[in-house]
């Protein structure tokens, strides 16, 4: 129904009417002998089937108000045909539904933007759901859209190499994006684009080869997925290493709720910067295991030591419980100034 409120059928309706109306003024100025103000609001009265004044004083006046009434009604049917089709389609409920959504993305902070929502982008907006965080969908493809919808996402339809849909989706709010279209071009633009806006933002990106991957990060993407070459590697390992392999699909968050992963950031508030892991006894208090330690560098070490210091800005990577990990995430958490 993309055709129902068109130009075409607006200015025929308009004219429709002015035309019924400026001919009934004729012919009544004509045949009753009025003013063109007593005629024009004659005419007026008459085609809205709003009724009249007076009784038509002659057969001539009596034939133009019926001919003057017919035509209102077929006026105001094809109005009605008009609004019935707009319902129908959908225009005013979708009109509604589109305010609504664009509101609540105006309102979103620190939320994941996910451009293109195919096979790959469809199973990343699966794991935000279950992690239960918030993202925008972008993407022009009619059937991704219709997919968004039926996933309960907030979606905007456009394209990730458009400045202004990019900026629809509250990029400039946002904690994340995944640049997961099935075009490297496009990845690549969107990658550029958002990195524009966001300098800090982080950038996950798809590329199908080695080469895409490294145009990727130049353009400033901080992580390149290349599934196929992903996809092999895991194939390669269920048939080279299959015991090694089945392990990391039972510890992996996909694999199983016994064992999840989890990073935690050491800031100053928390009041445990500069103590070791053994000071602080975590294995003990809490159950979970610091697997890896990311310093602030950027360097990483995938065995700390128990008396490796925490310093301010290091990210823990835990593996735990989902409680093991929420009372990790209460020992590092910001610590309340005492009052004196």
């Amino acid at each position: 129904m993309d055709d129902v409120f068109s130009t075409r059928r607006i200015a025929f309706v308009l004219g429709a009417a002015i035309g019924v109306i400026v001919a009934g003024t004729l012919l009544f100025h004509h045949f009753t002998h009025e003013g063109w103000i007593q005629a024009l609001y004659r005419s007026v009265v008459t085609s809205s089937l709003t009724g009249l004044d007076t009784v038509p004083s002659n057969d001539s006046t009596r034939l133009i108000s019926i001919v003057l009434v017919l035509a209102g009604l077929t006026i105001f049917a094809f109005i009605a045909t008009i609004l019935v089709e707009g319902i129908a389609g959908g225009i005013f409920t979708g009109a509604v539904a589109e305010r609504r959504r664009k509101r609540a993305i105006e309102k979103l902070t620190d939320h994941y933007v996910i451009c293109g929502y195919g096979r790959v982008g469809r199973r990343v907006g699966q794991e935000f759901r279950e992690a239960g965080v918030r993202y925008v969908v972008l993407d022009f493809n009619e059937e991704a859209i219709e997919r968004a919808r039926e996933d309960g996402a907030l979606f905007i339809k456009g394209n990730g190499t458009n400045d202004e849909d990019l900026e629809a989706t509250g990029v400039a709010r946002a904690k994340g994006l995944v640049a997961s279209s099935d075009s490297d071009v496009d990845n690549l633009y969107i990658t550029l684009s958002a990195r524009t806006v966001r300098p800090d933002l982080l950038i996950v990106a798809r590329a199908s080869d080695a080469d895409v991957a490294e145009k990727l990060r130049r353009a400033g993407a901080d992580r390149i997925v290349q599934p196929y070459s992903a996809a092999g590697k895991e194939m390669a390992a269920l048939v080279l290493r299959p015991q090694v392999a089945a392990f990391l699909e039972v510890v992996s968050v996909t694999g199983g709720a016994d064992l999840q992963y989890e990073e935690i950031v050491v800031t100053e508030a928390s009041g445990q910067s500069g103590k070791t892991i053994r000071d602080l006894r975590i294995r003990h208090e809490t159950g979970a295991v610091i697997v890896a330690l990311r310093k602030e560098d950027g360097t990483f070490d995938t065995t700390p030591d128990p008396d490796a210091v925490l310093d301010t800005g290091d990210v823990m990577i835990a593996a735990g419980s989902g409680d093991e990990l929420r009372l990790l995430e209460e020992l590092f958490a910001p610590r309340e100034p005492v009052a004196r």
